[in-house]
Formats: C-alpha cells, structure tokens, sequence
C-alpha cells in the first residue's frame, strides 16, 4: 500500500497528464465535441485503479458522445501514462463524468429564485401594512 501523501501526488499527476491529453493528445472527433476538462482523480490505494472524473459541456447528446469516445480512448489514455508516469504498473483508467457542476448551478439557480420570491412577499406585506 502506498501512503496518502504518494496516493495524492500520483493523482495530482495523472489529472495533469491526462488534462494534456485531452488537449493534444486524443485523436478522436467525439472527444472535442464538448468542451471537457478532468475535475478529480480518484486513485485507490495500491496505485492499480485511477478514476478520472471529468466535467463536459455541452448538450446531452454532445456529453454522451464525448464519454463514448473518451471510454474509446482508454487504451490509449493508459499507455500514454505508462510512458509518461514512471510507476511500477500503470493503473487502470476509468473515465467517469462528473456531474456536481451542472448540480451546484442548479442549486444556486433555485436558491437565487427562491431569494427574489420572499423579497416579493416582503414588499407586499409591507404593502399590506402601510396603507397609502
């Protein structure tokens, strides 16, 4: 077992690595066709399974193709690792979209609806109290 601070590290590592991948280095036309950007990597604890967690924007139609294309480019994305990280065994790669974005806007969005709602209500009650 690796320590946290290892564990960390290679994960900061991975996220840099594959970010630039998703720049330069992925070929495939579904990949570009929402904008994408890697939010965590959540590396387990023997350094075997890394989880990529990735923000996409864009329609629901461009999202799913961007994940069928980055679930194509797998293989790819590892072995690129491979030669760039230097670890014993290259970790397995899982690409999952990561969604807490588009529901932390919402929750925002609701929140600030909510505020201009009791801000109405407080008018008209101060309406109701002052008569002119």
């Amino acid at each position: 077992m690796a320590t946290n601070r290892r564990v960390s590290r290679v994960a900061e590592l991975i996220k840099r690595e594959v970010s630039q991948m998703l720049l330069n280095g992925i070929k495939d036309d579904r990949v570009g066709t929402g904008m994408v950007s890697v939010t965590d990597v959540d590396v387990s604890g023997d350094l075997q399974h890394a989880k990529i967690f990735v923000s996409i924007y864009g329609t629901e139609e461009a999202k799913a193709e961007t994940m069928a294309g980055l679930k194509s480019a797998t293989g790819y994305v590892r072995s690129e690792l491979g030669a760039r990280v230097r670890l014993r065994r290259t970790p397995e790669v899982i690409f999952v979209e990561d969604r807490s974005l588009e529901r932390g806007t919402k929750v925002l969005s609701l929140l600030s609806q909510l505020q201009k709602e009791r801000s109405l209500e407080n008018q008209q009650e101060d309406g109701e109290n002052f008569p002119e």
